[in-house]
C-alpha cells in the first residue's frame, strides 16, 4: 500500500507540496448511476419533470462541480482544468441514469477527485430534479474508472 501523502509525519492533515512534480497531461474518468422507478425514467425521457431539463441540468452541475472541487474537498489543489466532459444517459436496464465524467489537466497533480466530484454532483442533481416523483432513488457505483499521467502512471479499474 502506498504512503498516505495528505498526512505529515505526526498524522496531521496537510496539503501535498507538488512544486517539485513534473507538469504532465493527466486524465481521469469516473462513473456512477442513479437507480429509479421505470416511471421516473419515463418522466425524464419525456421531458415532463416539473423542474425542467433533468439530464442537461445534471450534466451542467457536474461540469461546474469539477471546476470547484478544491472548494469542496479540503486538501485538493485548485487546478486549471483543460477538459470536463459529463454524460448522463438513460439506461432502461437499471432502470435509471448512468453518469460518466472525464476530466483533463496539464499540471503537477491529478484530476481523479474532479472526475469523482463531477459524477457525484451530477447524480445528486438527478436526484434533486425528480425527487418529487421518486424519493426511493439510489445513487450507486461512484468510482474511478481510469487515470493517466503523473508519477504513478496508468490506472484502470477492474470490470
Amino acid at each position: 500500500m502506498s504512503e498516505l501523502t495528505h498526512l505529515d509525519r505526526t498524522g496531521a492533515a496537510n496539503m501535498v507540496d507538488v512544486s517539485d512534480k513534473a507538469e504532465t497531461s493527466r486524465i481521469a474518468r469516473a462513473e456512477g448511476r442513479v437507480v429509479m422507478l421505470r416511471e421516473t425514467v419515463d418522466l425524464i425521457r419525456a421531458g415532463d419533470a416539473k423542474k425542467g431539463d433533468v439530464l442537461g441540468t445534471a450534466r451542467l452541475a457536474g461540469i461546474m462541480a469539477a471546476k470547484r472541487t478544491h472548494e469542496l474537498i479540503p486538501l485538493c489543489h485548485p487546478l486549471l482544468l483543460t477538459k470536463v466532459k459529463v454524460e448522463c444517459e438513460v439506461d432502461d436496464t437499471l432502470p435509471g441514469v448512468r453518469v460518466a465524467a472525464e476530466v483533463g489537466v496539464r499540471g503537477q497533480t491529478g484530476v481523479e477527485m474532479e472526475a469523482l466530484t463531477a459524477v457525484s454532483v451530477a447524480c445528486l442533481t438527478l436526484y434533486d430534479m425528480v425527487k418529487a416523483a421518486d424519493r426511493g432513488m439510489r445513487i450507486e457505483g461512484i468510482r474511478l474508472l481510469a487515470k493517466s499521467g503523473g508519477r504513478s502512471g496508468e490506472y484502470r479499474a477492474e470490470a
